[in-house]
């Protein structure tokens, strides 16, 4: 009977489940990383002044940022004061960036090392913490800050095509019956009648 009583319970407790609650951590093999909380391509990312998807507060609210720009450059039909602009932005951004990715990585290392060496207070995390977030912030605004000074160097077609090609607002279906399209059917297809 208790065979039976098992084997019932067993089958209604799938095995995926019980690994799921009884196995590893989501972060078993993070424990070898020389900083904890930055992966290899983190450190790659902060040391070579990446974006670090610090900036998405104004990149996918239609703040194009340098970065891209130039990598949109004959997309979007810059002239040549206009990428000479963008690249004096980006270049300045980037060793900025490159600074305070720097200081971001010796916080997040300082913590690593008070954890790794024991004997943390409060007090002292505090610190550490709020040395991180300070170099984090500064971060983020070297990011954010360049997307501030990038549109007044555009025209609003220009912005209106960065974020079409990036894929940023996509056009609205109830807005635009392709040609050749039955508008009412469409627009009943696409639930714009609603």
């Amino acid at each position: 009977m208790f065979r039976f009583a098992f084997a019932l319970c067993a089958m209604a407790f799938p095995m995926d489940l019980f690994a799921q609650t009884h196995g590893h951590s989501p972060y078993a093999g993070l424990e070898s990383r020389e900083i904890k909380s930055l992966s290899e391509v983190d450190l790659e990312d902060l040391r070579l002044g990446r974006g670090w998807g610090l900036a998405l507060a104004a990149e996918l609210n239609g703040v194009p940022g340098p970065a891209h720009l130039l990598e949109l450059e004959a997309e979007l039909d810059l002239d040549a004061g206009q990428v000479a602009a963008i690249e004096d932005i980006f270049a300045a951004m980037q060793a900025e960036a490159q600074e305070a990715g720097e200081r971001f990585i010796a916080a997040e290392a300082a913590i690593e090392s008070a954890f790794r060496d024991g004997g943390m207070t409060p007090d002292a995390l505090r610190a550490l913490i709020d040395t991180s977030a300070a170099a984090r912030a500064e971060l983020r605004f070297i990011h954010l800050s360049r997307h501030v000074e990038t549109p007044p160097l555009l025209t609003a077609d220009q912005i209106a095509r960065y974020n079409d090609l990036r894929g940023y607002g996509a056009v609205d279906p109830c807005d635009a019956v392709p040609e050749g399209h039955d508008a009412a059917m469409w627009r009943r297809h696409n639930g714009c009648d609603g």
